[in-house]
């Protein structure tokens, strides 16, 4: 038995109870590239979902509530492996829940059930007991959206154990640098353990190229490429900056250096979620209040 949860991937029953996984993951622009679908980005996120939940951890993500999304795509995934102690942590910013009638909501915590919550946030990312009962907002200015987001990324780091980051924008962002590198200076500052897939490309991939320049030779530059943003380059300057401070690059997490340069590179959703699922096991105790 022990022998095939190895060769699977698999972890013991309780292996992660009482830790929590931030998920940092949004649509990478490389994808055609690498010869990749949305079905294998997704694929991953199940993959992630079933090592997680099956070794008794628990997820924690913070996007919308919109019908076809990330977050609707766990729920389902949790459905199929039957945990009800609602292990899915749905966190969201200001300008998201603010922007919903209470019947949207309400709809939504019908369909979590027992699989999962939402946190309700406020700008500045403290948690609310409740959804304010109030109007809804229809538009925000550009600098309230910016101090939501930084507030719900300032709740997850706070209440994660450990960050995985895959895929997300190059370009096309809002704010001063792409919403995954502010994720990743957050947990850097914290010294929370990082778990960076490349193999889906996209600003991941540019987080590992400035960290570790040999982990990201797999992927050769695009000659015809455009240049790139010059708020993705400020970013990558911060994350540097950030490592400097802290003495800290979220690389001590658990793995070898070999399995982190595969974790840089690999596209296939068992093996991804088999290395971090490994690591959290290896390494981390539990979140504080989570026993």
């Amino acid at each position: 038995m022990a022998a095939e949860k190895q060769r699977t991937g698999l972890l013991p029953a309780d292996a992660l109870h009482g830790k929590q996984l931030g998920l940092s993951v949004s649509d990478s622009p490389n994808l055609d590239r690498l010869g990749l679908l949305d079905t294998h980005f997704r694929m991953t996120l199940g993959e992630l979902a079933r090592t997680v939940i099956i070794a008794g951890g628990s997820l924690c993500y913070g996007g919308h509530l919109q019908p076809g999304g990330i977050t609707n795509f766990l729920i389902e995934e949790l459905h199929r492996y039957g945990r009800r102690d609602r292990p899915l942590k749905v966190c969201l910013a200001w300008t998201v829940h603010r922007g919903m009638t209470p019947e949207q909501l309400a709809e939504q915590k019908d369909l979590l059930g027992l699989f999962g919550e939402i946190h309700f946030l406020s700008p500045e990312g403290d948690r609310l007991d409740v959804p304010v009962d109030e109007p809804v907002i229809d538009d925000f200015p550009a600098e309230e959206r910016a101090r939501s987001l930084t507030g719900l990324r300032t709740y997850m780091t706070t209440n994660t154990s450990a960050r995985i980051v895959i895929g997300g924008k190059r370009a096309g962002f809002q704010g001063v640098m792409p919403g995954i590198f502010e994720e990743v200076m957050f947990a850097l500052e914290r010294r929370q353990p990082l778990y960076l897939a490349g193999g889906f490309g996209g600003a991941a991939l540019d987080v590992i190229r400035k960290l570790r320049p040999n982990y990201a030779e797999w992927f050769p530059s695009a000659h015809d490429a455009p240049a790139p943003d010059e708020r993705l380059l400020n970013g990558l300057e911060r994350i540097e900056e950030t490592v400097a401070a802290a003495k800290w690059d979220g690389f001590e997490n658990g793995l070898t250096e070999d399995e982190n340069l595969l974790l840089a590179a690999s596209y296939r959703p068992s093996e991804v979620a088999a290395l971090v699922g490994k690591g959290m096991g290896r390494l981390l105790p539990p979140l504080e209040g989570n026993e």
